[in-house]
């Protein structure tokens, strides 16, 4: 199977810790049976890509929330 785009790009600020947002971008695909969440700066640097739970792989409303759960505790981790 080749890659899908189940969201195309989307920019967004993401509310973090202290009052502080964090403007990215970020699609959904699909490749094979795998759903990923990719997630760039505005300029299109590459921030992170997570493989999307199979709960949340239709679930538009969750995109929002693994972008802030990746933002805080992923990459500042």
């Amino acid at each position: 199977m080749e890659r899908a785009t189940i969201q195309d790009w989307t920019p967004t600020q993401v509310p973090m810790k202290f009052g502080f947002q964090r403007d990215v971008r970020y699609r959904v695909y699909r490749d094979g049976n795998r759903h990923f969440q990719e997630i760039c700066e505005l300029d299109g640097s590459p921030i992170h890509t997570l493989e999307l739970p199979a709960g949340m792989k239709l679930d538009s409303g969750s995109y929002e929330v693994l972008l802030r759960y990746v933002l805080v505790d992923v990459v500042a981790a």
